[in-house]
């Protein structure tokens, strides 16, 4: 093994923990967000107010577009996460008002 393989391979390892480290991050992250989402669907049922906010929504999207810009991450693809967050959120809180 020439040694820019043996190197590259060392900078593959090191690239490739780093990612794992930020995936166990994105989990964990999630899991709190998670959290708190289901308090919100909680007090939505306890106090009969409707599972879906679409005026926050819309706020949280352009506000997560605006991070993703400073962030030099592609802002359609945020948009398309937080957009599958918000609709596993509305179901979730659905599921309370049952």
């Amino acid at each position: 093994m020439t040694d820019h393989v043996a190197i590259a391979r060392d900078l593959l390892a090191g690239h490739r923990d780093s990612i794992d480290r930020l995936d166990a991050i994105l989990v964990y992250t999630l899991a709190e967000r998670f959290k708190h989402t289901q308090a919100v669907g909680r007090l939505k049922a306890e106090h009969a107010l409707p599972p879906s906010d679409p005026d926050r929504e819309s706020k949280q999207i352009e506000r997560l577009e605006w991070l993703s810009k400073e962030a030099d991450l592609d802002p359609e693809f945020a948009k398309k996460f937080l957009t599958f967050i918000i609709s596993e959120v509305i179901q979730h809180h659905k599921k309370f008002q049952e």
